[in-house]
């Protein structure tokens, strides 16, 4: 059982108080009311060693959540909030039903007059409030300050209610259209509430009536003690020494606004000293990488950790917290996706780390660490979304039930969907959906989901997105949507020992954008292959307002025949292709991946100069040594007369991969660009 501390302070009461960092985000402060919080909490902790979380009631105020998480994560608490984002009429309505007694103490928005309504109970408010968020758009829970309650009685309070017996209204504000009004109670009494059973305080306290004005005084303002400064501050970053030159291996782009960068560790370079070792020496690298650029873990939007045994994620962690912190980041840390990969098979070290880095740092970030019935909190350096020139980089997202953060029973298919809201409560956040504005899913999936169950994951999918649809065409709704590709996955494991994890990539489209066909021919591909019509069955894309440019990519087993078939024989069958496949082969293969991505390229009117990441993805069945299929790439690349400067590119290695649950190509590409 998690010992619990409440806290409840309103977003305009925090702000009320003595709010000397007044950003969005927080950092510790000297002087500010939240150091009070501060040294209460640990006071409390001190005094209650058992206490491990914090419950707070914020509904829509990312003010007043940041804030109590900031607290949390200094002390080591987990940060509560079940009401985060719950809607407010029905919450409201809720609280209610459950026999909350609870009256207005401050009033302070347009349409609440304390002479009128201080001291009135909710339920007798009600209606009232629901009429002024039609009016004025308040917010019917007082979440912005409108107005401030006191409990009276409610299911917790078993023995007894409170009673007022005197009160004094204080008039802070006399503004005409707003006045500012707050009620103090000056005596009370407890009633036990075998006594009276139906006595009830709401009705004693709405026959109240304060039309005795001698009550009601003005002030000018209000004064506040002081309080010390907070004794503790978030500890410096550790100091890292810097890793071998010739150790981990790195590919990068410089030139773009957004690019990649890449880094491994060849398991030849040096014997592993395990995971921990190889992590720290992958960060140190990609840090010296960005230093290098005049940038640093600020710049970075999203990162992909990849390590070789998902038994020790623990160990990732609490290495990659060491490098990436809230401290580092103070527009909000990168999102991420971390997962298994067979490493070890290509011939890489235990961790391997992509990561896309921006030099514009204009970017909207989303991350809640509390735990609340929204979504899955991110306790750590990582966020749940990044918003970045109108693409919203979403975060791996599991199938854990939020309030609880544990997986949902019934194997894949109910993983996945619960992954699929979870996904689309964060899209809600930046006023889209994942029906209509993704432009792209990557399922991962774990080798441990039965090959009978599989099918069912994509037929999940596409049933989710069109009931969604379907939900919001019926509620009128006729949003612009986008038809977004699926690549599917196998590896070896997830974290949590999750079958799925849902990676969805969206548009968010400016307010008066629409959905547009992409740009005609601009520029002249280079094709070396003769075109035949097939070719076009290895291609799904994704084009958006001639900005936008997806593309996944499939070489099956039967394309490998069909474009290897002068090497192979004209009877080769294709199951046994990956065995009989040679470096010739295989770079044939490739130069036709970069062929057919450069023939979708020009048709739109995109160049590679504009691709923000490619990855190809290949299943450790071929038993090519990653090292070796990125020179055949990077060779093809160079082939190639169209392409002046080599992109970026991530080599994969997986158990399998496609657009098909079966998982089976030979070769697949994932492609995205963007003109800015």
């Amino acid at each position: 059982m998690r010992s619990v501390w409440e806290f409840h302070c309103s977003e305009d009461e925090y702000k009320d108080l003595r709010d000397r960092h007044q950003k969005l985000s927080y950092r510790a402060t000297p002087g500010d009311e939240v150091e009070d919080m501060y040294e209460l909490l640990k006071e409390v902790k001190k005094k209650m060693p058992s206490i491990e979380a914090v419950s707070s009631g914020a509904i829509a105020s990312d003010y007043q959540r940041l804030r109590v998480e900031s607290v949390c994560s200094r002390l080591g608490l987990v940060s509560l909030a079940y009401l985060w984002k719950q809607d407010q009429s029905l919450l409201l309505q809720e609280m209610i039903d459950n026999g909350i007694v609870a009256i207005t103490v401050k009033v302070a928005a347009m349409g609440l007059n304390p002479t009128k309504h201080l001291g009135k109970d909710i339920s007798f408010l009600y209606s009232y409030l629901h009429k002024l968020k039609e009016l004025y758009g308040i917010n019917v829970c007082g979440e912005g300050g409108e107005y401030e309650t006191l409990t009276l009685d409610c299911p917790l309070f078993v023995n007894a209610r409170i009673m007022l017996e005197e009160f004094e209204v204080i008039l802070h504000s006399s503004d005409s259209i707003a006045p500012v009004g707050i009620l103090h109670p000056l005596a009370f009494h407890l009633e036990t509430k075998a006594e009276s059973a139906s006595l009830s305080g709401c009705d004693k306290m709405n026959d109240l009536h304060l039309e005795n004005t001698g009550l009601v005084y003005e002030v000018q303002a209000e004064s506040l003690e002081g309080c010390e400064d907070a004794k503790e501050s978030v500890a410096d970053a550790t100091v890292l020494t810097k890793a071998a030159d010739n150790g981990p291996q790195i590919s990068t782009k410089k030139e773009d606004l957004t690019f990649s960068i890449s880094c491994w560790l060849g398991a030849s370079e040096r014997a592993s000293l395990g995971l921990q070792d190889d992590l720290k020496s992958v960060l140190r690298k990609i840090e010296e990488e960005l230093s290098e650029h005049g940038l640093d873990w600020r710049n970075v939007l999203y990162v992909h950790l990849y390590i070789s045994d998902m038994n020790e994620f623990a160990v990732a962690n609490d290495t990659y917290v060491k490098f990436i912190t809230q401290e580092k980041c103070p527009s909000g840390v990168p999102s991420r996706s971390t997962i298994e990969l067979p490493l070890p098979h290509v011939g890489l070290g235990k961790a391997y780390i992509e990561v896309l880095v921006t030099k514009n740092q204009e970017k909207r970030v989303l991350h809640v660490q509390s735990i609340s019935c929204w979504a899955p909190s991110c306790i750590g350096p990582y966020s749940q979304a990044t918003l970045h020139k109108n693409v919203l980089y979403m975060a791996g997202q599991l199938g854990l039930y939020p309030p609880t953060m544990t997986l949902s029973k019934g194997g894949a298919v109910a993983e996945l969907e619960q992954a699929l809201e979870n996904s689309e409560a964060v899209a809600k956040c930046f006023n889209c959906s994942i029906s209509t504005s993704s432009v792209l899913f990557v399922v991962y999936c774990s080798e441990s989901i039965p090959s009978s169950e599989r099918g069912k994951i994509q037929d999940k999918l596409e049933a989710f997105l069109e009931k969604i649809r379907s939900s919001s065409m019926k509620e009128g709704n006729s949003p612009n949507m986008l038809n977004p590709l699926s690549l599917y996955v196998l590896v070896p494991d997830l974290p949590k020992r999750a079958l799925v994890e849902v990676k969805p990539l969206l548009y968010v489209m400016d307010d008066a954008e629409t959905v547009a066909e992409g740009k005609p021919l601009t520029r002249t591909g280079n094709w070396s292959f003769q075109h035949e019509s097939w070719h076009d069955s290895c291609i799904n894309r994704c084009i958006v307002n001639g900005t936008i440019c997806a593309v996944v990519l499939s070489v099956t087993n039967e394309t490998a025949v069909r474009l290897c078939s002068e090497f192979l024989g004209a009877n080769q069958k294709s199951e046994d292709i990956q065995n009989l496949l040679s470096e010739r082969q295989m770079e044939r293969i490739l130069r036709f991946c970069i062929c057919l991505l450069d023939k979708i390229l020009s048709e739109n009117g995109f160049f590679w100069e504009e691709i923000v990441s490619l990855r190809v993805y290949y299943p450790v069945s071929l038993h090519i040594p990653l090292d070796s299929l990125s020179l055949m790439l990077k060779n093809a690349f160079e082939e190639h007369e169209e392409i002046c400067q080599q992109p970026i590119f991530n080599v994969v290695p997986v158990l399998g991969g496609g657009w098909s649950t079966s998982m089976d190509d030979l070769i697949t590409c994932e492609l995205f660009a963007q003109r800015t």
